[in-house]
């Protein structure tokens, strides 16, 4: 494949369209709808809790994919058709969406976590492109404007549909339709923008692998042996049970933010405009954490947005108003992206140069496994005591966990570690 700036376009723009499923889909529009319409004739309690555990199920089952679709991305040449595939199946979930309304909270659960595994296994292939539209001294830069152009692609539908909601009646809508048509708009709007993508790019040609192995054998023997190799570096292990931890409490937050204020009484458009915040600050500060680790060192800066989250999640327990709920959320936009982008960068540190890849993939699906928990535990508290409240104090177990564990990990031996274990082979 040629390795072109038409390709790594392309490529990126892919990320500008399917970013639309994230923020409409898994962080603002579709909870409101489904606590406020869809499961409007149960009790609100009960719609967060089943929300949690949609989202839970749906991370569960993308998890356990992830190493089976890695498997096929590596050895088949057919990439593309299962990226198209998965893609089509999330466009064609959202539209569905769009015709859900009063009482339809199973319908709208099961198309969620369709659409879920489709933008997720899409990503596995969409990823896996990567090396083949980029050299090696442009990789890190093409990543990062396919990162660029999703927050922009993603943050512009969401403002598109958050004005639409708004002022129904200047669209010949009502708040609900308009809601329904926001889901419509994210299979349309990922499907324009992954035209370039499905005609400019080509899986490239090699010879086809031979396999004594089932796909799924393969897929979970690579989960096995790279987790083996992984526990003779102890400082990147100890990362990754931090990691686990804390980064559950992060996506449970995402998911899991606008059912939870819907549930205790903050107006839709109050949270929706406070969740399109959240999505242009976290810009900015994602820049900000990267300028403070090289400060103050990559794992003070992470621990410091840990820190962050605590205090959001302690403040959400007692949260009222919508006021209160645009401050978290833009407290949430601070350290968000500079959380993620910590974590990952503080993971490659101690990694070993020849093991990046595999290491990696690996990074990948812990982080999909870690994501399970949050959101059941929040709803299953939620579930038993009657009261959300308590389901979002829940979170705090895994901040203060991260953060104990997190404490104790020594980046700099585990660099030497990884720089050791290079030496010797």
């Amino acid at each position: 494949m040629k390795k072109n700036k038409k390709t790594q376009l392309s490529w990126a723009l892919y990320d500008f369209g399917n970013s639309a499923f994230a923020t409409t889909m898994l962080a603002a529009i579709l909870p409101i709808f489904y606590s406020s319409v869809a499961a409007n004739n149960i009790d609100d309690n009960l719609a967060t809790s089943y929300w949690g555990y949609a989202n839970s199920f749906a991370v569960l089952v993308v998890a356990i994919l992830a190493p089976i679709l890695g498997a096929i991305a590596d050895f088949s040449a057919a990439k593309k058709k299962f990226l198209r595939f998965f893609a089509f199946m999330g466009m064609i979930a959202s539209i569905l969406l769009a015709f859900t309304g009063e009482g339809d909270y199973i319908f709208v659960a099961v198309l969620f976590i369709v659409g879920s595994i489709g933008f997720s296994g899409a990503n596995v292939f969409y990823d896996a492109f990567l090396p083949e539209v980029a050299d090696d001294e442009d990789m890190d830069k093409v990543s990062s404007k396919g990162f660029a152009l999703g927050y922009v692609g993603g943050g512009i539908l969401l403002l598109i549909n958050v004005i639409m909601i708004l002022m129904p009646d200047k669209f010949g809508l009502d708040t609900i339709s308009a809601m329904q048509v926001s889901f419509a708009m994210v299979g349309v709007w990922w499907l324009i923008f992954s035209i370039p993508l499905l005609r400019n790019i080509h899986d490239e040609k090699k010879a086809p692998v031979k396999r004594d192995k089932s796909y799924i054998r393969i897929g979970f023997s690579r989960v096995g042996s790279t987790f083996k190799e992984i526990k003779q570096f102890k400082q990147l292990l100890l990362f990754l049970f931090a990691f686990w931890l804390f980064n559950d409490g992060i996506s449970t937050i995402i998911r899991m933010a606008t059912i939870y204020g819907t549930e205790i009484g903050i107006g839709r458009n109050d949270l929706i405009i406070a969740l399109l915040i959240t999505q242009f600050v976290g810009i900015p500060f994602t820049f900000f954490f990267g300028w403070l680790a090289g400060k103050i060192s990559p794992k003070k800066a992470l621990m410091s947005t840990l820190f962050v989250y605590l205090g959001i999640v302690i403040l959400g327990y007692f949260m009222n108003s919508a006021l209160h709920f645009y401050l978290l959320a833009t407290a949430v936009g601070f350290v968000q992206g500079g959380a993620q982008a910590l974590s990952r960068s503080i993971y490659g540190r101690m990694v070993p140069a020849n093991k990046k890849g595999e290491f990696f993939g690996f990074y990948g699906i812990s982080s999909k496994f870690s994501a399970v928990f949050g959101p059941f535990l929040f709803g299953f508290v939620g579930q038993l005591t009657g009261n959300s409240r308590y389901g979002i104090l829940s979170l705090i177990l895994f901040f203060i966990a991260g953060i104990i564990i997190l404490s104790f990990v020594n980046v700099e031996k585990g660099k030497e570690d990884a720089r050791n274990y290079n030496a010797q082979q």
